[in-house]
């Protein structure tokens, strides 16, 4: 059972097939960028839940985010964990392969990535993470 499959009763899947699961985002009450990647994922589709917690540290854990992936926020999305800045078609593209892995991280906070507007955008990388420690490339942008 993947770690995201622990916050189901307070994160319910809708019902019908074709509809997007709800997006539970935990964040710090001083971050600003959160609720920008709030809004872009609400832009695509997504509805989003904001937890604001002053301590997310229990909730990154119980979520299998790795420690050196750990960002601003952690966001619960169907049956993964989804760690910073992931632009929503990566996200989507998450939910429609549904591959093993505990959930996608996009690391640090690089400017361009969704929640970071920047008239310099530069690359960034969406990494999968698993149960067991493994890490593998999921998007390049």
């Amino acid at each position: 059972m993947v770690a995201a499959a622990m916050f189901a009763a307070a994160h319910p899947v809708p019902a019908a097939a074709d509809a997007l699961p709800r997006v539970l985002m935990y964040k710090n009450p001083s971050c600003g960028c959160c609720g920008l990647w709030a809004d872009h994922m609400r832009s695509d589709g997504f509805e989003v839940r904001v937890v604001t917690l002053d301590d997310l540290a229990p909730i990154k854990r119980k979520a299998g985010v790795p420690a050196d992936l750990e960002t601003c926020h952690t966001a619960l999305v169907g049956d993964f964990t989804v760690e910073g800045h992931v632009p929503a078609e990566a996200v989507r593209r998450l939910l429609g392969t549904h591959p093993d892995v505990v959930g996608i991280g996009v690391p640090g906070m690089p400017a361009g990535s969704p929640g970071m507007p920047s008239a310099t955008p530069e690359p960034f990388q969406v990494i999968a993470f698993a149960a067991d420690g493994s890490r593998h490339l999921f998007m390049s942008y």
